[in-house]
C-alpha cells in the first residue's frame, strides 16, 4: 500500500464518520488522479469479503462493518435494534427517494392516507430529513433523503435507483380495491392511472393476497422489513 493510501485509510478510521472527499484533497494538497488512485487502493483492500468496508456515497468516504456480518457483531454486541420499517414506511420513503424534495401533504395525496406517523419515524432513523420550504401558502415543510438512506441500502447516488414508473405501478397494487368501474384516481404529481373495477368478495380477496405478496423495491431487498395489513 503506498503512503497516501494509508495516509487516508488513517483519517477515515480515526474520523468514525463520513469525510468529506473535496476536503481530504484539500487539506492534502493532492489531485483528483491521485485521490482516486488511492481510493481504489482501498476499495480493493476492503472488498465485500473483508469485515471492514469502505463505503463511497455522495463524494465522501467512511469505514462501515460488513453488513453481512451484522448477525453475528449483534450477538455479541447486543446493541440496540433498529425499529423495523414497516410497509407504511416503505412506501413513503420510496416516494420521498423519487420525489424528492417533497411535501408531506404531496406524500399523502399518492399514498391516500395519513403519514405523520411514518414520516416522524423515518426522521428518527435518520432516513429522510427536512430539506426547505415549498413556496406556497403555508410554506410547508420539504423532506428528503439522507446519507444514511444511501448508506443502509447501499446506493452511491439517488440516480443509482431503479425507474420510479415500475415502482408505482408496485405501489398501486397495496391500495385498497375500487369498487367503481374505471375508477379514474387523480395523482397531482404523476399521470392518471387507471384502476380496474372489482366484482365481489371474491375479487376482493384475491387482490389484497396479490397485494401481500408484492415484492418490496429492489433498492430495499435483503432488509429485514415487516408488512403490516
Amino acid at each position: 500500500m503506498n503512503k497516501l493510501s494509508s495516509v487516508i485509510e488513517s483519517i477515515l478510521f480515526v474520523s468514525g464518520k463520513e469525510v468529506e472527499e473535496s476536503f481530504i484533497k484539500e487539506k492534502l494538497e493532492i489531485t483528483d488522479r491521485q485521490f482516486n488512485e488511492a481510493v481504489s487502493e482501498l476499495l480493493v483492500k476492503y472488498d465485500s469479503a473483508c469485515g471492514i468496508n469502505l463505503l463511497r456515497f455522495n463524494k465522501k468516504l467512511q469505514f462501515a462493518s460488513n453488513p453481512g456480518n451484522a448477525k453475528e457483531v449483534e450477538a455479541v454486541l447486543n446493541p440496540i435494534k433498529e425499529k423495523e420499517l414497516t410497509n407504511a414506511m416503505l412506501e413513503t420513503l420510496a416516494i420521498v427517494a423519487y420525489k424528492q424534495p417533497v411535501t408531506r401533504l404531496d406524500i399523502e395525496d399518492i399514498r391516500s392516507k395519513d403519514c405523520t406517523y411514518a414520516v416522524q419515524t423515518l426522521m428518527n432513523l435518520g432516513l429522510i430529513q427536512v430539506v426547505g420550504r415549498k413556496e406556497t401558502i403555508g410554506k410547508p415543510l420539504l423532506f428528503g433523503t439522507t446519507d444514511d438512506f444511501l448508506k443502509r441500502f447501499s446506493i452511491s447516488e439517488i440516480s443509482d435507483l431503479p425507474d420510479y414508473e415500475t415502482l408505482f405501478e408496485k405501489l398501486q397494487t397495496l391500495s385498497e380495491a375500487v369498487n367503481t368501474p374505471q375508477t379514474v384516481v387523480e395523482k397531482p404529481m404523476f399521470d392518471k392511472v387507471v384502476l380496474p373495477s372489482v366484482d365481489g368478495e371474491a375479487a376482493t380477496e384475491q387482490t389484497a393476497a396479490t397485494a401481500a405478496e408484492e415484492p418490496v423495491p429492489d433498492f430495499l431487498q435483503g432488509e429485514d422489513v415487516q408488512k403490516v395489513e
